[in-house]
C-alpha cells in the first residue's frame, strides 16, 4: 500500500479530527483553535495507515500466544551492553544495562515497521498538533495502566519526558535539545512544547520514549544503577535473570495494549530471553547445543563454515537469508581526531590506503560483504558523482573552508589488487605520510618533534582480531607501529564513552528520514559530550550548518540533497577507515517458530511478529 496523496490525506485527517473532537467533548477535553488532530505522526505528514486501521499489514492477527523465544541480542540502546549487564536502568549514563529493558515500557506512540517513519498511537489514542508545529497535545487512552494496576496519566508522561531531558543518557538529552517542556493539562492530556526550528524527528523521538511511573520514582533515585526491577507499563515485565548471563522477560497476560491496532499480532511469546556470551565462537556452540533458539549470524567465517551441524542436516534447525531494506549506514575504524597525532587529514587518508578490503573480504570473510563508502550507504542520501546545482547551493558558503574535493567527486576508498599488500596503495600511503611531515627514522614514522606515531586499536571481543592483524602488518610496512588491545566489555564501554582510544570499530545507521539524531554522530557539541556517538570527534562548522539544513528541510527531496552535501563534507574529512556492509540478515533457528509470509521492510520482524508453533516443536523433538 502506498501513502495517500496529499489532498486525500488532508481530508482523511480532517475527518479523523472531527470524530476525535466529538469523543473529546464527551471527556471534557478542550480543543484549541488551529490544531489538527491525527491518529499518527510522521516527519512529513505521510501516513500509510488510515484512522481505524485494524492492525499492521505485516502481522498475523490470529497469531497464538505462548512459548519461548531466546537469542543473543542483535542490538543495544543507550547504556546497554552486548556482552554483560549489571543494571536494569537502561536510560542513564552509568552502568551496563540489560538488553530488552525497553520491552517493559510503553510509549505514547510506536513505529510501523513497513514505512519510513510513521508512528501510531499506543498510550496516546491521538495527538493534536498546533498550526506552527511547536505544540503537541497527546490524548491518552483511559485503559493504559502500569503493571501494578495504577492508571497511566498525563502526569506520568510529563514526569518521564522532563526527567529524561534532565537526567537521561547523553544520547537522550542531546536528542531532546529542542524539547522545551511537558505539562499535564488534565489527567488525559499532556501538552508537549518544542523550540522554534525544532528538528523534524524530535516529536517522533519524544513520542517513542518510555513512560515511567511518577509515583514509583518519588521513592526511587532515577539516576541510580540498580538491579531492582522497575515498575513498567509495556507488554513484558522482567522475569528471572542472572547478571552477565541471561535475562528473561515475561509477557503481561492482561496487557492493556494487546488488542490495539498497534499491538495485535505482536508480543506473541510468553517469554523472551536474552543470553550473554563473552566470545562469539562460544556463543555459536551454545546455539548448536540448543542453549538458545534463534541466532542472527554476524561472523562470515562461522556462517560459511560451521552451519553444517547435525540439527541443520536433519532440518531441526532452519537457516535463512532475509532482506534488510534499511540503509546499512556506516561501519569502520573511527579515528579519534581529538588526539594531536590524528589532526592531519593526510595521516588519516594514509590509514585508508593501508587497509586492503579486497584481501580481507576474500580471505577472512568469504566474499560475503560489499565495501562501505558513505555514512548513508545503500540509500538515496549517499553522495555520488559531482554535486548538482542544489547541492552546490548548500556547499557554496563553505568554499575555501572545506576541501576542494567537496565540489567534485566524493572520496571513494581505494580498491586493491587483492594481494594483501598492494604496493601502489602502500606507496600512496607513504607519500601522504611524508606530505604530512612524518619522516622515516629507524624504520618508524616520526613527526617534527621526533615523536613516533603509534596506533592502538581498541576492541572488546576476539572475533575481530583476524581483521586487524593484516591491517597492522600493512601499517608496519609504511612505518606505523600499531597494536591491538582487547579489553573486557565494561572497560571498553567506559573508554569508548570517554573517547579514550586511538581507533575503534563501530557500526551505526540512520532512518530513511534522518534529522536531529545526526547531531549525536557528527556535531561539534557531540564531539565534546561524553557518551555521544561522535567517536571521531568531528567538530566542523560546515558539518554543523549542513545538519541544520537537514533538520530544516521541508520536503523529502530537500532532505536528500542536504544529506548528500553532508556526506561529501564528512567523506572529505577522512574521519574513518570504512569497512563493509551487506543488505541482508543471516538467521538460523530451531524449528519451533512460525512467522507471517510478509516481513516488514524496515525490521527483521523477529521476535516481534513471530510465534511459537507447538506442532513444529514436537516434530523437531521427535527428529532429535
Amino acid at each position: 500500500m502506498t501513502s495517500p496523496k496529499a489532498d486525500r490525506r488532508q481530508v482523511l485527517l480532517l475527518g479523523a479530527g472531527a470524530v476525535a473532537l466529538a469523543a473529546s467533548a464527551k471527556l471534557g477535553i478542550a480543543q484549541t483553535a488551529g490544531e489538527t488532530e491525527s491518529h499518527g505522526i510522521s516527519a512529513f505528514g505521510d501516513l500509510k495507515y488510515r484512522p481505524g486501521f485494524p492492525h499492521f499489514d505485516y502481522v498475523n492477527p490470529k497469531a497464538p500466544k505462548g512459548g519461548l523465544f531466546s537469542q543473543i541480542g542483535p542490538s543495544r540502546q543507550y547504556n546497554q551492553n552486548f556482552q554483560t549487564f549489571n543494571s536494569l536502568n537502561s536510560y542513564i549514563f552509568k552502568g551496563d544495562a540489560a538488553q530488552g529493558m525497553e520491552l517493559t515500557f510503553a510509549s505514547l506512540m510506536v513505529r510501523a515497521a513497513d514505512e519510513p517513519d510513521g508512528m501510531y498511537g499506543l498510550a496516546a489514542r491521538s495527538v493534536r498538533i498546533s498550526a506552527d508545529g511547536l505544540t503537541y497535545r497527546f490524548i491518552l487512552r483511559p485503559e493504559a495502566r502500569f503493571h501494578d494496576g495504577t492508571k497511566l496519566t498525563a502526569e506520568d508522561v510529563a514526569f518521564s519526558l522532563t526527567t529524561l531531558k534532565q537526567k537521561g543518557h547523553p544520547l537522550i538529552t542531546q536528542m531532546l535539545r529542542d524539547f522545551v517542556s511537558a505539562e499535564a493539562e488534565n489527567e488525559a492530556t499532556v501538552v508537549v512544547k518544542f523550540a522554534e526550528k525544532r528538528g523534524r524527528d524530535v516529536p517522533l523521538y519524544v513520542a517513542g520514549l518510555p513512560i515511567f511511573s511518577k509515583a514509583y520514582y518519588t521513592k526511587k533515585n532515577f539516576e541510580e544503577t540498580t538491579l531492582e526491577i522497575p515498575l513498567g507499563c509495556g507488554p513484558y515485565k522482567v522475569g528471572r535473570f542472572e547478571p552477565g548471563r541471561y535475562i528473561e522477560f515475561d509477557r503481561v497476560k492482561d496487557w492493556w495494549g494487546a488488542n490495539l491496532p498497534v499491538g495485535i499480532g505482536q508480543s506473541n511469546f510468553d517469554t523472551l530471553r536474552f543470553e550473554y556470551y563473552r566470545d562469539r565462537d562460544v556463543g555459536f556452540e551454545g546455539f548448536t547445543a540448543k542453549g538458545y533458539l534463534f541466532r542472527e549470524e554476524f561472523t562470515s567465517r562461522i556462517w560459511a563454515t560451521r552451519y553444517d551441524f547435525p540439527a541443520i542436516k536433519d532440518s531441526r534447525v532452519k537457516k535463512e537469508i532475509i532482506s534488510d531494506d534499511t540503509p546499512s549506514g556506516a561501519q569502520g575504524w573511527f579515528i579519534n581526531t581529538r588526539r594531536e597525532k590524528f589532526k592531519s587529514p593526510l595521516v588519516r587518508e594514509a590509514l585508508c590506503y593501508a587497509f586492503d578490503f579486497e584481501w580481507t573480504n576474500k580471505n577472512i570473510m568469504y566474499g560475503s560483504y560489499d565495501r562501505t563508502q558513505s555514512m548513508f550507504q545503500n540509500s538515496d542520501m549517499m553522495a555520488k558523482g559531482k554535486p548538482g546545482a542544489e547541492e552546490i547551493a548548500l556547499l557554496e558558503p563553505f568554499r575555501g573552508k572545506v576541501p576542494d574535493e567537496v565540489f567534485g567527486e566524493p572520496f571513494l576508498p581505494p580498491v586493491s589488487d587483492g594481494s594483501g599488500q598492494d604496493r601502489n596503495m602502500l606507496r600512496k600511503a607513504i607519500a601522504l605520510l611524508q606530505q604530512a611531515g612524518l619522516q622515516l627514522k629507524d624504520g618508524k614514522r616520526v613527526g617534527p618533534n621526533g615523536e613516533r606515531l603509534t596506533i592502538e586499536f581498541l576492541i572488546d571481543e576476539p572475533s575481530f582480531q583476524p581483521h586487524h592483524m593484516p591491517y597492522i602488518k600493512n601499517l608496519a610496512t609504511i612505518g606505523l607501529e600499531a597494536t591491538l588491545r582487547i579489553v573486557d566489555p565494561i572497560q571498553y564501554q567506559a573508554r569508548r564513552d570517554d573517547f579514550d582510544f586511538d581507533m575503534t570499530i563501530s557500526r551505526f545507521g540512520f532512518s530513511t528520514i534522518p534529522g536531529d539524531s545526526l547531531r549525536s554522530f557528527f556535531s561539534s557539541n557531540a564531539a565534546a559530550t561524553r557518551g555521544s556517538n561522535n567517536l571521531a570527534g568531528m567538530a566542523d562548522p560546515a558539518i554543523d550548518a549542513l545538519i541544520d539544513k537537514i533538520v530544516a528541510a521541508g520536503t523529502r527531496p530537500e532532505l536528500v540533497t542536504a544529506c548528500r552535501a553532508l556526506d561529501r563534507v564528512i567523506r572529505a574529512g577522512r574521519y574513518w577507515v570504512p569497512q563493509w556492509n551487506k543488505g541482508s540478515h543471516w538467521i538460523a533457528y530451531w524449528d519451533q517458530f512460525a512467522h507471517p509470509e510478509k516481513k516488514p521492510g524496515f525490521s527483521r520482524g523477529a521476535p516481534e511478529t513471530w510465534w511459537h508453533d507447538p506442532a513444529r516443536a514436537a516434530k523437531a523433538d521427535r527428529a532429535g
